[in-house]
């Protein structure tokens, strides 16, 4: 019996060394590097694929400094290729009349221009790509793409949309995102949006909940709170959603709560009646943006993305580096797997699914936009969360 335990041992052992060498290595593609293209930095990634498999990599071009307030584009690019080579990047948003008007900068901030947040969207019903930003954390605008990313529609002011946050919190900041938007089973396009209350420009105190369009993003409505500032929650604000194998939303929030665990709720319809706020013991903290997408391997099956890292006290701010890419296969109750990506200075990020299944991950890599590209047999070759 020994000898038999043994050898079953050695066959597994083999054909797991084998399952490991059979994925390969991620591939990584730079997609929108520093002082490139007249910009000084590009920060807050994030990623599509469209119904007809055009890779869409969005982010803030921000013109002068790497600053959250400044004069900001929002910058894009397009690959039909699976994300191995790109066109040109371009300027897609704000056109028209600028906004200007920095209150963080006492002089000379009245001539900037902040488009932030940008998030996209597909409407798998009508194959258009709806697109939601901000301008000066204080207005909201939507556009549409009908022709997978290559012209856009004039911007439409949706600001709003975000007055019925009012009798929760007198906001004077709002933002969308970032990263990227759903589209549920019943054809609600549903965006994440974080709003602060504190002084003119200041990003909190805050609340996160989100806004959502009944009729393909020509009307855009607020949702009801869903991670509020209250009791052990502290500042929920950058969050990100995805749709379960049963039609209820998960939103995974972003907080400076003292934890250092992001903040899981759920709701039926990803705008009303959101269940308690949970601090989920696997998904830690950084205090940076994370990403979650859903993956079509099997019903219920999750993917994550954030900087694996801890800070030396609760509540505080831990390096952001090491981004690990996690699966859950229950819904995101458990995530066994943790894999790094990039051991290195790695920060923001948005993942996305080709139609062939492999995964991308658009992430912050220093001070560059990266793409890295990678197979779900990579990830599952990965040790245990701890």
């Amino acid at each position: 019996m020994n000898r038999l335990l043994a050898l079953l041992f050695v066959i597994l052992a083999a054909t797991s060394a084998v399952a490991l060498r059979a994925a390969p290595a991620p591939e990584f593609f730079d997609v929108f590097p520093a002082n490139s293209n007249g910009v000084t930095r590009h920060r807050i990634p994030g990623v599509i694929v469209t119904t007809k498999g055009t890779v869409l990599a969005y982010c803030e071009a921000r013109i002068n400094n790497s600053s959250d307030w400044g004069e900001i584009e929002v910058h894009l690019r397009r690959s039909t290729d699976g994300g191995r080579t790109w066109d040109a990047p371009r300027r897609i948003a704000h056109r028209g009349t600028r906004l200007e008007g920095n209150p963080r900068k006492k002089q000379g901030g009245e001539r900037e221009q902040t488009v932030n947040n940008p998030v996209a969207i597909v409407d798998r019903v009508t194959g258009a790509i709806e697109f939601v930003y901000c301008v000066n954390y204080a207005r909201a605008f939507a556009m549409r793409s009908t022709d997978d990313g290559v012209t856009w529609s004039e911007p439409v002011e949706i600001t709003a949309s975000f007055e019925p946050f009012r009798r929760h919190y007198d906001w004077k900041v709002i933002a969308t995102g970032p990263g990227h938007g759903i589209q549920l089973k019943s054809g609600r396009l549903v965006v994440p949006i974080w709003l602060a209350y504190g002084g003119v420009g200041d990003h909190g105190p805050s609340g996160a909940g989100t806004i959502y369009s009944d009729d393909h993003g020509k009307t855009w409505r607020a949702g009801d709170i869903a991670v509020p500032n209250a009791g052990d929650y502290s500042s929920p604000n950058e969050t990100m959603l995805t749709e379960l194998s049963d039609g209820r939303v998960m939103l995974v929030t972003r907080s400076l709560s003292k934890a250092n665990r992001k903040i899981v709720t759920m709701g039926p319809d990803g705008a009303t009646r959101w269940e308690k706020p949970v601090f989920h013991e696997q998904l830690w903290e950084p205090r940076c943006m994370a990403s979650i997408t859903s993956h079509p391997s099997r019903s219920g099956t999750l993917l994550f993305s954030n900087p694996h890292t801890l800070p030396p006290s609760p509540g505080g701010k831990s390096a952001r580096e090491n981004l690990s890419i996690k699966l859950s296969r229950d819904d995101g109750k458990t995530w066994p797997v943790n894999r790094t990506l990039d051991a290195g200075p790695s920060a923001y990020s948005d993942l996305a699914v080709l139609p062939d299944g492999r995964v991308l991950c658009l992430y912050e890599a220093g001070n560059d936009i990266r793409l890295a590209r990678f197979d779900l047999a990579w990830v599952e070759g990965a040790a245990k969360t701890p």
